[in-house]
């Protein structure tokens, strides 16, 4: 059986072949990011289930301006980064009160 992906044609013209090699430099950049993102979110998740109030304050600190910034370059959508931002908040918040 075959593989899932059709292989990719070269594109004739050079303005195909020079937005080819773009995309390539573009993908990478946002790998880059999404992972940077997905890291911030998943660290202040650690932190709240550790219990630790400070870590988890300061954590969240650092992850609103990441994915502030990530939203702003529309890698991931301002909903879903606002969405992102309030769920950490409230649990976070949780760990204050108790």
């Amino acid at each position: 059986m075959a593989s899932g992906k059709p292989k990719k044609k070269n594109p004739r013209l050079a303005s195909g072949r020079k937005r080819a090699r773009q995309d390539v430099k573009l993908n990478a950049a946002n790998t880059s990011l999404r992972s940077k993102y997905r890291t911030a979110v998943k660290n202040v998740e650690k932190a709240v289930l550790a219990g630790d109030k400070t870590k988890a304050t300061e954590l969240f600190a650092k992850m609103q301006a990441v994915v502030d910034t990530i939203a702003d370059k529309g890698i991931f959508h301002k909903n879903k980064a606002a969405r992102d931002k309030s769920r950490l908040s409230t649990k976070v918040k949780a760990l204050a009160i108790a």
